[in-house]
C-alpha cells in the first residue's frame, strides 16, 4: 500500500452452517487482508483453518468495541486492509460492527461488502410469504416494556416480519404473539438453516406456539410471521379520522401516514383525504 493511502474495511459474510457456502471471493479477501476481526476468534479460527487462511485474527465484540474501534481505524488509515466477519452469516446483522463501520465511513475509509450467506434471507425466501416488503426485528427484548412494544410492532406490521429467537424461547414468543392478536397469522419456524437437520415448520402462530410449548426446537432459529391483512375501512371513517388529525395540528403528510399505516387506507385515497379533496 502506498504511503498515505488508506486501506479498506471488508465486511465478509461467512457460512451459517454449510461450509460449502463460503465464496471464493471471501476466501481471497480473508487471505489478502492484514487482519481478520472476529467476534469469537476460536470459532472463526476453525473456519479460517478449513480454508487455509493464515491471516492474524483479532477479537471484536460488544465488550471491547469502544476500545478497539480507534485502534482498527488507525491501522486502516495507515494502509492496512481489515476484514470483519461474524460468527456466522453477514456481519452487523444482530452482531457487533456498526460502530467500526460508522467510524470508517467518518474517516473516509472505503467500506466493501463481500456478500454471502444470511439466515434472514434464507428463511424469508423459503417461507412462502410475500416479500415485496419485509421488516427485520433481530432478537426482540426478553421482558418489560421494550418486549411489549416489540410484540406490538410485529402485530401491527402489514408486511412479513422476521426475527431471531433462542430455541428455548420460541414457544414463549409465539404464545405472546398469539395473545397479542396474531393467533391466525401464518408463521414459519426455520431452524438449522443449511445444516444437516434443516427444517421448516409451517402453520399458524397459535398452532406453532402449542407445538413448541413443551418441546423447544433445537439449534439456531429464525421466525417468519405474515403481516396483518388489509382491512376495509369505510371512507367516512377515514375522512373523520383525517379531520380529527388535522384538528390536532398534524400536517397533511402526517395525516396521510396515519391513514395508511394505522388504518390501512390505500395511499392514493389517503393522499386525497389528507389534502381535503374527498370531503
Amino acid at each position: 500500500m502506498a504511503p498515505g493511502v488508506a486501506g479498506k474495511l471488508f465486511l465478509v459474510s461467512t457460512p451459517i452452517g454449510n461450509l460449502a457456502d463460503m465464496s471464493h471471493r471471501a476466501v481471497e479477501v480473508l487471505s489478502s487482508a492484514a487482519l481478520v476481526v472476529a467476534e469469537d476468534t476460536r470459532h472463526s479460527r476453525r473456519l479460517l483453518d478449513h480454508y487455509g487462511v493464515t491471516t492474524p485474527v483479532s477479537s471484536y465484540h460488544e465488550h471491547n468495541e469502544a476500545r478497539e474501534t480507534p485502534r482498527l481505524v488507525g491501522r486502516l488509515k495507515m494502509g492496512d486492509s481489515i476484514a470483519l466477519i461474524s460468527d456466522a452469516g453477514t456481519p452487523l446483522i444482530s452482531d457487533p460492527g456498526s460502530r467500526l463501520v460508522e467510524a470508517a465511513v467518518d474517516a473516509g475509509i472505503p467500506v466493501v461488502p463481500v456478500p454471502g450467506a444470511s439466515s434472514v434471507m434464507a428463511a424469508l425466501v423459503a417461507s412462502g410469504m410475500p416479500l415485496e416488503r419485509f421488516t427485520f426485528f433481530g432478537f426482540i427484548p426478553r421482558k418489560g416494556k421494550e418486549r411489549a412494544a416489540a410484540i406490538d410492532d410485529v402485530i401491527r406490521s402489514r408486511w412479513t416480519t422476521v426475527l431471531f429467537e433462542a430455541g428455548n424461547r420460541v414457544g414463549t414468543t409465539l404464545s405472546a404473539l398469539a395473545s397479542a392478536g396474531a393467533t391466525g397469522r401464518k408463521a414459519v419456524v426455520a431452524r438449522e438453516l443449511t445444516k444437516q437437520f434443516e427444517e421448516f415448520r409451517r402453520g399458524t402462530v397459535s398452532d406453532l406456539a402449542m407445538a413448541f410449548a413443551e418441546t423447544p426446537p433445537r439449534g439456531e432459529v429464525v421466525l417468519v410471521i405474515s403481516g396483518e391483512e388489509e382491512r376495509e375501512v369505510p371512507a367516512g371513517e377515514l375522512v373523520a379520522a383525517a379531520q380529527k388529525a388535522r384538528g390536532e395540528g398534524l400536517s397533511p403528510r402526517a395525516v396521510m401516514e396515519h391513514l395508511t399505516q394505522d388504518l390501512g387506507a390505500p395511499r392514493n385515497l389517503a393522499y386525497r383525504i389528507a389534502h381535503g379533496s374527498e370531503e
